[in-house]
Parts: C-alpha cells; structure tokens; sequence
C-alpha cells in the first residue's frame, strides 16, 4: 500500500497540473495603443501564463507597445499616420475646449462633430492600410500560415475585424469604443428614451428636453455610421469580401464581445448573449510604493494625499489652467502627487510634487489618498471605484464627458469644466470632496458592489476567451437579427402588410355599405 502513495501523488499532481484543452493554441491580436493597450496587455499577460502562443500586429512607431516582449512575438504593420505626434491630442483639447463655451444644449453636437471630423480621417486612413495588407500576398501567406485559433482585438480601431474576418477566424473583441459610441449602442437594442447616446452626456432618467437631445444625437450616430464611417470601407469590402457586406456585419460577426463596463457604473440597459461585463478587470490591489513616494505619503499626516493624473494621452494642459490648478493646490492642507509634462507653474505650492509618471493603481490604493482629480478615461474610473475613491473629474477628449457624468448622477464626484476653470471654481470643488463624507461614502458603496462578484472580471474574460477557442467560436449566441435588412429588423415590411389588410377590409365595408344602401334605395323606389 505504501509503494502507491508515490503513484497517486504524481497522478494528483498530473491532474492538476496539465495544460488545459486548448493551451498552447495560437492567438492573433490587434490591438489600440495608448490607454488601450494598458488593459489589453492583462489579458494578454493572464493568456501567456495558460500557455497559449500569442502573435501581436503593432505599429512600428507605437508609443507604448514593445516591440520585444516574452509573452508574444510582434508583427509590426502601419496603422495610422502620424502616430507618433502627440501633440495632435493637445490640439484637440484646445478644439474642445472652445465646443465648450457654446450653450449647454449644442455643445455636445458641437464636441460631437469634431470627433465625427476626426474620426472621419481615421476611418479612411485605416481602409487603406487594410487594402494594403490584405492586397500583399507575403503578409497574409504569413498570417495564414501560423495557422492562428482566435483573433482578439479592440474594435476601435477596425484593422482586427476585417482581418479576423478575411482569415475566418473566430473573434473576441476586447471592447469599450466602437465606430461612433460606445459598444452597447452597435451591438444591443439601445431605446433614446432612457438610455443616453455617447457624447449625449445624459443621465438614464431624462425630461422631455433631454429626450429630444438624445433622440438628436441617435439620429448623428445612424448618420456618421452609414453616410461616413461605412462609405470608407466600402471598396475594401467590395474587393475582398462576399457582395453586401459592410463595416457592421463583420463586427456583428464576432463571436464574445468583452465589454469594459459594469453596472455599478454603467446604466442598466438592454443587452445580447453574447456580450460579457468585465469592467474594472485590469484593477487589482495596491502595492507597496517606492520608499521616496511613501515617505512623501506619509508626510501628509491625518490630511492626507490628492492624486492627479489627466492619462496617457495629454502632455500639457493650457498655461492658464494649470496655474490655477496649481494656486488651489497650494490653498489645501493635504499633499499633492500630480503627473505633470510640460513647464512648472509659477504658482505651485510647497505641498505638490510633480512627476514624470505615478503608479495610479497603488496610489489610489493607499490608505492616505482622499481625492482622485483624474481627466475620465476609464481605466482610472474604474481604479477609482475598485478602491474607493472620490473623484475630481476634469474632462477633455472622447467619452471622457460621459464617464463622469455616470459617477456625478452617484454622488461619487464632481466634474469642472476645463474651460470655464479658475482657482476659486477649483478649490471650492475640491473642498467639498475632502470635507463632505458623503462622496467618499458612495464610492466605496460603489466599490463594494463592484467587488462582490462570484468570479472576478479577469478570470471572466479569460473563460470566454478560451470558451470561443474550444468550441470553435459561439455562433449560436448571435443573434438572427443582425442578419435582417432594417425594414425587417423593424417590422416595418408586417406594420404594411398589416395596413394594407385594414385598409382593404375599410374599403370592402365601404363597398359592402354602398351595395347594401344602393339595393335598400332601389327597393324603396319601386314600392313608392
């Protein structure tokens, strides 16, 4: 009996410790640079350690993915022009800023027809780069021949869906910003009347007002969808792809979409089958700091610490704002951490530290942080909430606006306008967080419901992601909707049938009447 104990401990450790059934499968990713690439790297880091082989399509000029790294090999392609210009997004923040002054009715349409602009350029800069790779023999001999089991990409950028597609792979999309709003509204049923269109910067509960501006702002989006995002594919897809394809059904195509978003913080709203939460996946508990930042922590005393980061995409805010940014700081008795580029302020205080970089994650983790001042991009809202702390919102670019709105219509923030900005708007804003519990206390309501989960959003991204590659993909989750042309869709085609039949029955009764009266009218005559 004693020879086997040896036996069964190795068939124990055998069991588990064997790869699972699809380890070692071979997984092609296209991802967005910047703020995106920080959560998809997690993933991709949680696939490695499972023994899957990952291959990376990355610009040659990207700013924050390696060429070189020991969880994947990379492919560099060209995706965008000039993307190593980062002054673009500076300008950017200028145009903004000047939507902002209009009236609060049109400055969202205003804001809105900028990024459309924007975008616009985009869109057709990325049909060509996808004409040029999929017109090149040499590269696609090379995609095809690494015999790839999943494509796992960000749709913000379309690159991924159009190869996944022309490789007939099964796709997972890592999703949060899609064509013109956010993934919900291409994807899921999406009613203006309760829930808001990006860059609508409306709450889920909206008077009449609210309502025709939402209905305005879904009638922008169907237009720049079919009139500017879809009309830059539309040789690409007629070359390559079977007639009547377009942008939208390779998307709908993809198998799981991971969406970025969780209750907690988004609106409850109409969802599919096939579209998975796992907002906040990429949060994770605070580590210890380097010794210089957790002296200066500690130095704070009971006031404690604000944190203030504006992401990975802005380099320097106009000189007038951070001067009056700086003055308030130097007004409060906490310490100040603040990622800062560009030139010091003249009137920053003795309690501020500026640096180059911060590690937000444990920062916000610390026991001595009372305030997060943070731009809305949604990795740090969701930072924010995984630790539980109140936020200063100041936003600048893209659905930023609308991420802060959700935590406003809370209670677990407040939001100034970068162009309405002055040290007294500032500091009385920033007051108010420090000193009315009330904040602090909703966010860290919000961050235990965030918390309480039965499998984290990590593990819940990679289950999905290895449940397309087992079964081959997840076609039986789609929906036959998609494939419906939009009069269908609508019943629009059975609300006519319909009509005509009543229409028909009215005019036989009335055909029926007449007879009947006429028949009536002539009997009468002849007895008179």
């Amino acid at each position: 009996m004693s020879n086997m104990i040896p036996v069964l401990l190795t068939g124990l450790c055998f069991l588990f410790l064997r790869p699972t059934c699809c380890s070692g499968s071979r997984i092609l990713v296209v991802p967005v640079d910047g703020s995106h690439w920080i959560n998809m790297e997690v993933i991709l880091r949680e696939l490695h350690s499972r023994g899957h082989n990952i291959t990376v399509l990355r610009s040659a000029e990207s700013w924050y993915i390696p060429s070189n790294s020991t969880i994947y090999t990379s492919i560099n392609v060209r995706m965008l022009e000039d993307e190593s210009d980062k002054s673009l997004y500076n300008k950017m923040i200028q145009d903004v800023i000047e939507c902002r002054r209009l009236p609060t009715f049109i400055r969202t349409f205003c804001h809105q027809n900028m990024m459309t602009s924007m975008m616009a350029k985009a869109h057709v800069i990325l049909a060509r780069s996808a004409a040029i790779m999929l017109d090149d023999p040499v590269f696609m001999k090379t995609l095809q021949d690494g015999k790839f089991d999943l494509m796992l990409t960000d749709p913000a950028l379309t690159l991924g869906v159009i190869l996944g597609r022309y490789l007939k792979l099964p796709m997972v999309f890592n999703v949060r910003w899609i064509n013109t709003g956010e993934g919900h509204l291409t994807i899921a049923p999406s009613p203006p009347s309760y829930v808001p269109v990006s860059g609508s910067e409306l709450p889920d509960q909206m008077d009449f007002l609210e309502r025709t501006k939402n209905m305005l702002h879904h009638i922008q989006s169907v237009v720049d969808q079919h009139f500017i995002v879809n009309p830059a594919y539309s040789d690409l897809l007629q070359r390559h792809f079977p007639p009547g394809t377009d942008l939208l059904s390779l998307e709908y195509a993809a198998d799981i979409w991971l969406v970025r978003t969780d209750f907690v913080f988004e609106f409850p709203r109409p969802t599919m089958p096939n579209v998975v939460y796992i907002g906040g996946f990429q949060c994770k508990k605070a580590l210890a700091l380097p010794v210089e930042l957790e002296a200066f922590m500690q130095s704070s005393g009971e006031h404690g610490v604000v944190v203030m980061s504006l992401g990975t995409l802005v380099s320097a805010l106009p000189r007038d704002i951070t001067e009056a940014i700086a003055a308030a700081f130097a007004q409060i008795p906490q310490k100040v951490i603040w990622r800062f580029m560009g030139e010091k302020p003249s009137s920053l205080g003795n309690n501020t530290l500026l640096v180059d970089w911060l590690p937000q994650n444990d920062l916000l983790g610390h026991p001595k942080t009372r305030v997060f001042v943070a731009h809305g991009g949604t990795n740090g809202m969701y930072e924010a909430i995984y630790h539980g702390v109140p936020i200063l919102g100041l936003p600048l670019l893209f659905d930023q606006f609308d991420n802060l709105v959700r935590l406003e219509v809370r209670g677990a923030a407040r939001v100034i306008e970068a162009q309405s900005l002055t040290k007294e708007d500032f500091l009385e804003a920033l007051k108010d967080l420090l000193e009315t519990p009330t904040y602090r206390k909703n966010i860290q309501r919000l961050s235990q419901l965030h918390r309480d989960r039965l499998m984290s959003p990590l593990d819940t991204a990679i289950f999905w992601i290895e449940y397309v590659i087992r079964n081959k993909g997840a076609a039986h989750l789609q929906s036959a909707g998609f494939r419906l042309p939009w009069y269908s869709y609508f019943c629009l085609d059975v609300a006519v049938f319909i009509m005509a039949l009543i229409g028909a029955f009215v005019w036989a009764s009335v055909l029926v009447c007449r007879f009947l009266c006429c028949r009536r009218s002539k009997r009468k005559m002849k007895a008179e």
